[in-house]
């Protein structure tokens, strides 16, 4: 009987992680198509970062997204609808560890990542949500293995996202702000 329950979880788990990789290969099947959002103003801002953010473990720099638009639009809404998107499309990571626990038994940095969460619980994912980081979706992996409170995952991501792509559209605002003044003269 122990055999049937073992079998029932990894077909859940599997069943968990199916999303995750169907979002995954539908943002690089149809980036072309995705790029269309860019003219939605602010709301397409939050879709294609939430999308960019939905790939685990191959990376989509959802940071550049931030950069061109805050010369378009105010930089504070690029920011915050960038930074709500990416923090709500780590959710896959999340799920994907949540569903494939066993995937990362032994790997080094998952389980340093689990020493590292287990010390600091949400404030490890602000810090790893704030800092420049394509590894990410490990964080979010090892969040959803042990089973960190959903709400407070999504909070302490998107509030890391929020501060980084504030930064980020900010800089790309005066930068480009800058490199115009020079153009002018």
């Amino acid at each position: 009987m122990p055999m049937k329950t073992d079998r029932r979880e990894i077909i859940k788990r599997l069943l968990f992680l199916l999303p995750v990789i169907l979002v995954t290969a539908g943002v690089f099947l149809f980036q072309d198509k995705l790029k269309q959002l860019e003219g939605w103003g602010i709301p397409g801002i939050f879709i294609l970062s939430l999308l960019a953010s939905s790939t685990v473990i191959v990376p989509v720099p959802g940071f550049i997204l931030a950069c061109t638009m805050a010369p378009i639009f105010p930089p504070f809404w690029v920011a915050i609808a960038s930074g709500l998107g990416a923090g709500l499309g780590e959710i896959t990571g999340y799920i994907a560890g949540f569903s494939g626990q066993i995937v990362l038994e032994g790997n080094p940095r998952y389980l340093r990542l689990v020493e590292w969460m287990k010390k600091y619980g949400v404030w490890a994912i602000l810090f790893f949500a704030f800092i420049p980081n394509p590894a990410f979706d490990m964080a979010g992996i090892t969040a959803g293995t042990l089973k960190m409170p959903v709400g407070k995952f999504l909070t302490f991501c998107a509030t890391g996202k929020i501060i980084r792509m504030l930064l980020i559209s900010y800089a790309c605002f005066s930068g480009l702000s800058w490199i115009q003044k020079l153009l002018v003269r």
